[in-house]
């Protein structure tokens, strides 16, 4: 049985695309690197949260209201 290079072609599309698929959603797979710099971005979001009093940060500065029509 003779596959046709376009066939070959598409079939490694599809493997490629389901083998990126299946690495990309395990979230477990952190280097070393990561792991510490995760470390290190806690310990800071934790020493601001301490410096104002216990209130937590703000992910984003507050956005100003439309102006209302009347």
């Amino acid at each position: 049985m003779m596959i046709s290079r376009r066939r070959m072609l598409s079939f490694v599309g599809v493997a490629t695309a389901l083998g990126a698929a299946v690495r990309s959603t395990d979230a477990e797979a952190q280097t070393p690197g990561m792991e510490r710099r995760q470390q290190r971005r806690q310990g800071r979001v934790e020493r601001r949260y301490e410096r104002r009093g216990g209130q937590p940060a703000q992910s984003q500065p507050a956005q100003s209201q439309p102006a209302q029509k009347q």
